[in-house]
């Protein structure tokens, strides 16, 4: 799934900027988490006067994730990390999937968001609640070239009441079966090695130290 030309001549410096194409800062504050320890210097669009609203009309999470990194480097002159991530759960035929942060209309909030998957899995039961958590990264360069893109996968199950305080968007309804515990009693630092984005993310760092030390 990776689009790497030849990079002869492509010199990034450490501190350069990457930008990733947020404005969520609990999604900033785990990529941050994640890919400072390279010494890069991680910002999101907070950092810029302006941005571009970007419409994310793609058909799959790695296509809105390309549509972010894209339209963000290009108008930003930055390279840009695209991230697209969401809940998968099979039983809905894929629902919430790529409208997770927009399940429960426009003005959509975590809270309404999960109150109508728990509405819409009220009659499921044992294997029918299971789900996965999916995020899709892409690097763009400042051009609007793609360099990296990948994905990550985290299995779990949607309980019938939320748990724990931390994380955001399902986490609270997201348990890990072999810990018996949800994305938010897990806390951050747990969190940043299991999930979806920290297994995108591992292969992301890969890539991105393989990519500028050529």
């Amino acid at each position: 799934m990776t689009n790497s030309p030849a990079l002869e001549n492509l010199i990034v410096p450490p501190a350069a900027p990457i930008v990733v194409a947020t404005t969520n800062r609990k999604k900033l504050g785990e990529m941050k988490l994640l890919l400072e320890p390279l010494g890069y210097d991680i910002r999101d669009l907070s950092h810029f006067e302006k941005s571009t609203d970007i419409e994310e009309h793609g058909l799959s999470f790695i296509e809105n994730a390309r549509l972010k990194a894209v339209g963000q480097a290009q108008f930003l002159g930055q390279w840009c990390i695209g991230e697209d991530s969401g809940l998968v759960v099979p039983a809905l035929n894929g629902a919430p999937g790529i409208y997770s942060a927009r399940y429960s209309g426009p003005k959509a909030t975590d809270e309404s968001n999960n109150r109508l998957l728990l509405e819409n899995m009220a009659e499921l039961r044992g294997g029918e609640r299971a789900a996965y958590y999916v995020s899709t990264a892409v690097l763009a360069d400042p051009q609007g070239k793609i360099y990296i893109e990948c994905e990550g996968k985290c299995w779990g199950r949607i309980l019938t009441s939320p748990r724990g305080q931390h994380g955001f968007g399902y986490d609270p309804l997201f348990e890990i079966v072999e810990y018996r515990l949800t994305f938010a009693e897990l806390g951050s630092m747990v969190k940043s090695v299991l999930s979806h984005r920290a297994r995108a993310m591992e292969l992301f760092k890969r890539k991105l130290l393989a990519l500028f030390s050529v």
